[in-house]
């Protein structure tokens, strides 16, 4: 099943967070995600304020559907996004899954 189709699950602290190889091989699903200092994360590039703010609210919206928020830097014309899993202390399936659905906006 395709990432972007998965649902993210409840992981309590303590679950274990993703080994390198689920990361490299969730990586290869994504497009132009990059892994920095411990976290997934992409920057999105707009005409203007208003698109950024637009694909801001979606964000959002993914977010909340899936109970998984990330950390966002907004500025005029562009939105970082940043996924990682506060409860395992690293990157979970869950932050792959929020990512290719962030990318199946651009379809």
């Amino acid at each position: 099943m395709q990432l972007s189709q998965m649902q993210c699950r409840e992981l309590p602290k303590g679950s274990p967070a993703a080994t390198s190889q689920q990361v490299a091989d969730y990586l290869k699903q994504l497009n132009d995600w990059a892994l920095t200092n411990g976290v997934i994360e992409k920057t999105f590039s707009f005409k203007d304020y208003y698109q950024t703010i637009a694909f801001v609210n979606a964000v959002a919206w993914i977010a909340n559907s899936q109970n998984h928020h990330p950390d966002l830097v907004v500025g005029y014309n562009k939105c970082t996004v940043k996924y990682s899993t506060h409860s395992v202390g690293g990157l979970s399936e869950n932050d792959f899954i929020c990512a290719a659905r962030i990318d199946a906006l651009f379809r």
